[in-house]
């Protein structure tokens, strides 16, 4: 051991610290609290800067007080007695500390009830069920609107949203919309969606949910009103017809095959309820709620073998011959 004692972090070493935490908290991204664009994630984001600024005040004290310490330790004749630093203590220590951690409270409590309260009358509803590891969205007042890892909101309206899990605990978050919220098992939550900016925002489940919790993914679509309603009234409608022999093929396919019996395809035989409706998978963003790419490649690898990308998913690897995939994926990405 060095006769030295133990190496203490330094101020430069401390202030070096506060740099990077400073440069991370600053950064963007795709699912970036601190990038609001909805009415709860402001307040969200308020409430972190909060925050943010008291905790850099205090640093900076500390770090002033700290070396205010070591320069009066240092002058030579300097002495001074055990309740010299009583009354600084207190007041540093104690009730400052105080008075700030009541206001936070108070901040928090009143953004908590603003939270809890949409901005607005909510004009839609929709269902959202958590699955392992997929989301599955429903639009109850458009009867036949069912879609996955993909929700849809006019621009402008307050979205309410009902959650609930269809197996283990959830947690549906828009970091640039809106603070997360559980899916408990047993019981239906709500929260609510707005935002003033059209755009596309990406959510995130926020439990620990299992093996692919991290590929449990989904997009929320902000649109204006008129097309957020032809996109409401053609997900309701029967998937598209195929027009060419290749489609066709595919079409056939997946209705006689071992897909029909998990998925459905509006308007064809396929109706199975085990897995997420691929009526419109043609336009989706992604693969197993963001475990890869929508393109050809992604999706052929997904029917032979969904595990080698998502291992542990519900999808066993499926029995298409090799004539007959190229068609099947033709087939699933005309369903727009």
């Amino acid at each position: 051991m060095s006769r030295s004692g133990p190496q203490w972090p330094t101020v430069r070493h401390a202030a070096a610290l506060g740099a990077v935490l400073v440069l991370a908290g600053c950064s963007g991204g795709a699912q970036s609290t601190l990038h609001a664009a909805g009415t709860g994630a402001r307040r969200t984001e308020g409430l972190w800067w909060l925050m943010f600024w008291i905790s850099v005040g205090i640093f900076a004290e500390v770090m002033a007080l700290l070396g205010w310490a070591l320069w009066r330790r240092r002058r030579p004749g300097v002495r001074t007695k055990g309740g010299d630093a009583l009354g600084p203590v207190t007041v540093l220590g104690v009730v400052i500390p105080m008075v700030i951690l009541v206001a936070v409270y108070g901040v928090g409590l009143r953004d908590l009830d603003a939270l809890a309260t949409p901005p607005g009358r909510a004009d839609i509803t929709v269902d959202v069920i958590g699955h392992r590891w997929w989301w599955e969205i429903h639009y109850p007042d458009q009867p036949g609107a069912v879609t996955a890892n993909e929700l849809h909101i006019p621009v402008g309206e307050s979205v309410r949203v009902r959650l609930r899990t269809a197996d283990v605990n959830h947690s549906f978050w828009v970091p640039q919309l809106m603070p997360k919220v559980d899916l408990i098992a047993g019981k239906t939550n709500q929260t609510w969606l707005h935002t003033d900016q059209a755009g596309t925002f990406r959510g995130q489940c926020a439990e620990y949910c299992g093996q692919q919790h991290a590929f449990m993914a989904f997009m929320v679509v902000a649109e204006p009103r008129a097309q957020f309603d032809s996109w409401l009234a053609a997900l309701s409608r029967p998937a598209t017809t195929p027009l060419t022999a290749a489609v066709q093929r595919g079409k056939t396919v997946f209705e006689q095959g071992a897909c029909a019996a998990c998925h459905t395809v509006r308007g064809t035989s396929a109706q199975g309820r085990v897995g997420p409706d691929l009526s419109t998978i043609g336009s989706r963003w992604s693969i197993g709620a963001g475990a890869a790419p929508n393109d050809a490649g992604h999706l052929g690898g997904w029917i032979a073998n969904s595990q080698t990308i998502k291992p542990g998913n519900a999808m066993p690897p499926q029995p298409v011959d090799a004539q007959d995939l190229p068609d099947l994926i033709a087939y699933l990405q005309s369903l727009k």
